[in-house]
């Protein structure tokens, strides 16, 4: 049977599924993936006490539409085979239930933020018109407790969260949530950017050129403008997908 056009898609839960398989699956081209490990998920449309997550023991390209798990906030299984892994239900529900913005949440080890997370008060800095996009709307966990596999680890990392979208979190990695899962992942993507731009300049050993506060608040103000990018942005990387990974869909 031919696979339907993205724009046919016209069943809420259907097309969640796609986009959170298809995060999975664009995170897993950019090397934001820790192998079986790192977790994404999103409220199921209708039944926002539950979400959608991958299965323990898969890669993220092997995600698809139809392979992700529906849990409830312990982590029981309602739909779906297999179990989801203890620190994505630690981590996820708890913030799925503190912050009721957080439609989706993306968890991940990605090497660059990672780094940032190791640095002592590491911050990322404004050195890069695209880090500006987050200028004073980063969370900052200075704390690592341990592994997050029980709940209170869980509500410890919401709370770092705030009022904001973005999380660094000591000596572990970082958080992006959202509405959606194109307002998740692209942030993501331009966090990843944004501590890979300041990585790069403390290798060089040279000192940075600091944005002024007042230039770096403007361009902020832009950045609200942005509108649609982050749909816009989604849809053209579902379009590279199924020209490369056409599977996602299934």
């Amino acid at each position: 049977m031919a696979r339907p056009a993205l724009a046919e898609i016209a069943d809420p839960v259907r097309e969640a599924r796609i986009d959170l398989a298809a995060a999975y699956r664009i995170a897993g081209w950019l090397g934001f993936d820790d192998t079986i490990w790192n977790h994404f998920s999103l409220r199921v449309p209708g039944r926002e006490h539950l979400f959608l997550v991958k299965r323990h023991g898969l890669l993220f390209e092997e995600i698809t539409a139809s392979n992700l798990l529906v849990v409830d906030r312990d982590g029981n299984v309602v739909e779906g085979d297999g179990h989801a892994e203890r620190s994505a239900i630690c981590i996820h529900s708890r913030i799925h239930d503190t912050v009721p913005r957080a439609a989706c949440v993306l968890h991940s080890h990605m090497r660059h933020a990672s780094w940032l997370s190791t640095v002592k008060g590491g911050r990322v800095m404004p050195i890069h018109q695209n880090d500006l996009r987050f200028y004073g709307r980063i969370g900052y966990d200075d704390h690592f407790p341990g592994m997050a596999t029980n709940l209170d680890e869980g509500q410890r990392i919401a709370n770092v969260l705030g009022e904001n979208d973005l999380a660094i979190l000591s000596n572990h990695g970082a958080i992006s949530i959202g509405g959606s899962v194109a307002e998740a992942l692209y942030n993501l993507y331009y966090l990843e950017v944004s501590c890979e731009e300041q990585y790069m300049l403390a290798c060089s050993g040279r000192e940075p050129n600091l944005i002024p506060a007042h230039v770096a608040e403007s361009v902020l103000a832009d950045y609200a403008d942005e509108g649609d990018a982050p749909f816009i942005y989604l849809a053209a990387m579902k379009r590279k997908l199924l020209r490369r990974e056409p599977d996602f869909l299934d």
